[in-house]
């Protein structure tokens, strides 16, 4: 009879099949970072960035049905990365590519917070009567307030993740052609339309609907506005992204990551059939 607990030898092998594990995960995400050029991922850490502190805006629109954050400004480039990434280096790299720049956000909205309680008085604020009023606002606006900075990171994970594995998905229907200009169409269009209608949705209902008052009706209509306004931005730089991703693949971009991977496959299949 198997006893109740894990032995001691039992719980040792766990942990060191753990840490084997991690470390393996920890070279790969390395190697990843290596082999995306650097300029992608800088750009694509400032969309997000810049996308979650404007989202701390709302557009006036003349509808009481229609709102909308104007974080649509620069959310489009945040989906057309991870259609890049996802298309050159599969679903798993772009996820971990957004993790990052999700940390690399949380730990600047930090710094700004600390930047706004810190004693002191902003340049725009030099206006007779009102430096205490605009003074507060700014500091609010750049120091973030906790259920928008929770709001935004649940609502870009969900979505990226969503995003990068529908994009993936689609791109294995395409059998004959899946590099071609059709496929890439495709999969860049209905997985953004998914991702960032997911994206829109999520922020709206965790974020506008409890703390701006928006209605339920105006978090569909955001959301399907929002993306809307995404695939109009997928026909302007849909051609672009292929073109990159076409060269990345005759340049063979990334080779040593895809290496890696296919030597981490090879050893788990092996494992797996001792």
């Amino acid at each position: 009879m198997r006893p109740a607990f894990l032995t001691f030898a039992e719980v040792k092998d766990a942990f060191i099949f753990m840490k084997q594990k991690i470390q393996k995960e920890w070279k790969e995400f390395c190697v990843l970072l290596k082999s995306v050029p650097t300029i992608v991922v800088v750009l694509f850490i400032l969309s997000v960035f810049s996308m979650n502190l404007l989202a701390n805006k709302s557009l006036d629109i003349p509808c009481d049905w229609l709102a909308l954050d104007c974080g649509i400004i620069v959310s489009w480039f945040a989906f057309f990365t991870m259609d890049i990434l996802t298309k050159h280096f599969g679903p798993k790299a772009a996820t971990e590519v957004t993790v990052l720049a999700i940390v690399v956000n949380l730990f600047f909205c930090l710094l700004l917070f600390i930047g706004s309680v810190v004693p002191g008085t902003w340049g725009e604020s030099y206006v007779e009567g009102s430096e205490k009023v605009i003074g507060n606002a700014l500091n609010h606006t750049f120091g973030g307030t906790w259920y928008v900075v929770l709001g935004s990171t649940v609502a870009f994970l969900s979505s990226s993740i969503v995003n990068n594995l529908s994009n993936f998905g689609i791109g294995k229907i395409f059998k004959r052609k899946p590099d071609g200009l059709g496929a890439y169409v495709m999969r860049t269009y209905v997985s953004t339309a998914v991702g960032q209608f997911v994206d829109n949705l999520v922020f709206a209902l965790l974020v506008s609907h409890f703390f701006f008052g928006w209605t339920i009706v105006q978090c569909l209509t955001c959301a399907v506005t929002g993306m809307l306004v995404e695939l109009l931005c997928e026909a302007i730089f849909f051609y672009p992204g292929f073109m990159i991703t076409k060269r990345w693949k005759q340049n063979g971009l990334g080779e040593e990551y895809f290496t890696l991977k296919r030597e981490v496959q090879h050893e788990s299949a092996y494992d797996g059939n001792e």
